[in-house]
């Protein structure tokens, strides 16, 4: 499996009265993994859309296990579990600084054309997902 990090700090914005971040920017830093996880590829959303296809949340569940507070260094551990033709499935693992587990995470995503009707992805792109091959060409 494919897996990619990057750590971001908790921004005030993101935290209730007490400082605690709200349940629902876990989502956020979700979809941010899975930006940055196609960015450290060499890929980018833009890419899929401007090929005609876009990548379409249909599930998405969190398991909330510690608190994260107002600047706390947060890491968003993105893994790449399923690959399909019209279908990707992501797991996330946010840990803070002291590596403590804050919560767990997937998505499923279903692959579409501009039609917003189910669409496969290139051949060779799920070949890049599957053998997390490193690309600045990826087609688009």
């Amino acid at each position: 499996m494919l897996s990619r990090s990057f750590t971001l700090t908790v921004r005030y914005a993101e935290t209730d009265a007490q400082g605690v971040v709200h349940h629902a920017n876990y989502l956020t830093w979700f979809e941010e993994g899975r930006s940055e996880f196609l960015r450290q590829l060499g890929m980018n959303y833009s890419d899929f859309e401007r090929a005609g296809f876009f990548v379409m949340v249909a599930h998405a569940e969190a398991d909330y296990r510690a608190p994260a507070f107002y600047e706390d260094r947060v890491t968003v551990t993105t893994t790449l579990e399923k690959v399909r033709s019209r279908v990707l499935e992501f797991a996330y693992r946010v840990v803070n600084q002291a590596d403590l587990l804050l919560a767990t995470g997937r998505t499923v995503h279903v692959v579409t054309g501009r039609d917003r009707r189910p669409a496969a992805l290139p051949q060779e792109w799920l070949s890049r997902f599957r053998q997390g091959e490193e690309s600045r060409d990826f087609p688009g």
